[in-house]
């Protein structure tokens, strides 16, 4: 009943078009069932008078009056096959809007853990399920119930024998509709979850596909997708079983509605106690009764489809954000970009610590480096300051203010960050770049891109600013997608920068002009840079050699030489190697 309650609630933005539906549904059931009474009326009352110009007449107005009525049908049946639809869709995108918009509150954490080919699952194929069951859902069940009850009050008027045979029947079927509904509720909630697997499958094989094909490892990914595939498939049988009890046992009780009704029919008529009119009322009233009960049947399936797919979007809209703004929360404005770390511990998922009681005071306007290990938690330590992640123990201050009593939008408003692993988005170099500031000019973006020594192969490519990237920037080089990234942080120009082996992937020419361009913004703003090449850090005001027993050296580069510990010999081979 929650969940029930949760999705009608996505109705009341359209409670207008859903009453309007169900009155356009109430009025075509109406109609549907005044015909058997007219052919009734016309077979008890108007066929056996005398006067053929009497019954021309009746007949006339008759046809008349349901040619009118069939208008109506038509404008209702428009309304409820166009409108219900509209009502459904915009539902679903309401949804989809909904999920969406939670999923990008979610943390770092949620997605360490969830696979995104799972999640678009559930963002599309459920969803398209859950539109279908909000516009035939009510729908299908008050048309149903109206003709069906409607039919047997009708039906009781006429011979209450009969009928209640009729009605023994019907509930018979009903039991059985709800016996078998159970079970295939458990299988579609199956399929989902079998579905969502293989779309995983496909989405992990497709993405990494250039590595695929560099291990000639074809085979390998379809042995892994047919095995997900056929577990999909082992269920979709299972469930059709179960349908095809669920239909055929159906259909057996339709065909007992018609035999009980010719059986009984006959008898009665035979003793008196039935017309021969009344008769081909039933059978009509049975063909009226049969489709809403076809429909209920249907909707079983549709229900379970339906419903299975909201609560699995329930899942995720019931999951909290393990990082969110405070209701006191305050917005940090005019950053001067002093950091603090106090007795900072961190793990992921309380696993093992990776950063253990960390003190560290970062000036504002300072160029720290951080080296050390691989492991040791450099990237780890920059992803707290914008609270990517929550610390486990300890406080991270900045400008003396705790960040979990600041807005993240504000906060991450005044961090810039360039990752080692960059991100293009689907587009052109001129929207990735602007994806910095979004209402910044064309001219922002080319002074951007200067700054980022970008400009130059920009403008040599066909499109120049408008060339598409491909997905994932597949047709720049990494290090044409490096510079984009630089670009993006020129333009946001924030406080604070986050530095991650933002040179990684340029050569040796390119590294120059971009480490001359850093060094240019980094200018009177606390810059934080990780850096395994340690020739592009000589400069930094500190360097904190961070290791898994947390900050083990600090000092400037000559002074770490001096005293030959891990910062030196890390040095001293990459120097060799060099």
């Amino acid at each position: 009943m929650s969940t029930l309650k949760k999705f009608m609630n996505y109705y009341k933005p359209y409670k207008n078009m859903f009453f309007a539906d169900m009155f356009c549904a109430l009025t075509l059931s109406f109609i549907d069932l005044l015909f058997p009474l007219i052919v009734r009326y016309l077979l008890n009352d108007i066929y056996i008078l005398n006067n053929k110009k009497l019954i021309f007449t009746y007949v006339i107005y008759i046809g008349m009056a349901m040619f009118l009525m069939y208008i109506v049908r038509y404008f209702c049946q428009y309304y409820i096959t166009s409108w219900g639809h509209i009502m459904g869709a915009r539902m679903e995108a309401d949804m989809r809007s909904d999920i969406f918009n939670h999923l990008q509150k979610l943390s770092f954490s949620y997605y360490d853990n969830t696979n995104t080919g799972k999640l678009m699952s559930r963002i599309i194929t459920d969803l398209f399920d859950i539109s279908e069951l909000a516009h035939h859902g009510p729908e299908d069940v008050f048309i149903s119930l109206l003709k069906i009850i409607g039919a047997f009050i009708i039906l009781f008027s006429i011979n209450i024998k009969i009928t209640l045979s009729l009605l023994f029947i019907t509930l018979t079927m009903i039991y059985f509709s709800y016996f078998y509904n159970k079970k295939m509720k458990h299988v579609f909630k199956k399929n989902r979850e079998k579905i969502a697997n293989v779309n995983a499958q496909i989405q992990d094989s497709l993405s990494g596909i250039r590595i695929v094909k560099s291990f000639s490892n074809e085979n390998i990914e379809s042995t892994k997708f047919q095995k997900g595939n056929e577990q999909f498939l082992n269920t979709k049988e299972t469930g059709y079983f179960i349908m095809g009890k669920f239909f055929s046992g159906n259909n057996f009780f339709q065909g007992i509605l018609y035999l009980s009704v010719v059986l009984l029919g006959g008898i009665f008529i035979s003793l008196g106690e039935l017309r021969v009119s009344d008769l081909v009322v039933y059978i009509l009233y049975i063909n009226i009764f049969l489709n809403p009960i076809d429909k209920l049947v249907n909707f079983t399936e549709q229900f379970q489809k339906g419903i299975t797919g909201f609560e699995r979007f329930l899942e995720i809209m019931n999951t909290k954000p393990d990082i969110e703004d405070k209701k006191e929360a305050v917005e940090i404005k005019n950053v001067k970009g002093d950091i603090q770390f106090e007795n900072v511990s961190f793990g992921y998922d309380n696993r093992k610590t990776i950063l253990k009681n960390i003190n560290i005071k970062i000036p504002k306007g300072k160029n720290i480096a951080l080296v050390g290990p691989s492991g040791g938690g450099k990237t780890t330590f920059c992803s707290l300051i914008p609270r990517f992640y929550e610390i486990d123990e300890g406080t991270i201050k900045v400008d003396g203010l705790n960040i979990k009593d600041v807005k993240l939008k504000s906060l991450r408003n005044a961090i810039g960050i360039v990752q080692q692993e960059v991100y293009m988005f689907s587009g052109t170099i001129k929207e990735n770049i602007a994806y910095g500031k979004p209402n910044c000019s064309f001219e922002e973006i080319i002074d951007a891109a200067k700054k980022a020594n970008a400009h130059e192969f920009i403008m040599n490519l066909d499109n120049k600013y408008d060339t598409f990237v491909g997905e994932r920037g597949i047709k720049l080089s990494g290090g044409q997608k490096q510079r984009i990234s630089i670009a993006r942080v020129f333009l946001k120009n924030p406080p604070i920068l986050i530095l991650d082996e933002a040179t990684s992937a340029l050569d040796n020419e390119n590294e120059y002009y971009i480490q001359k361009s850093l060094n240019e913004l980094a200018k009177n703003r606390t810059t934080i840079v990780i850096a395994h090449r340690l020739s592009t850090i000589k400069n930094a005001d500190e360097i904190l050699v961070l290791t898994e027993k947390g900050i083990e050296e600090s000092g400037s580069h000559n002074e770490l030489l001096s005293k030959n510990g891990i910062y030196a010999y890390l040095y001293n081979m990459q120097f060799q190697q060099e």
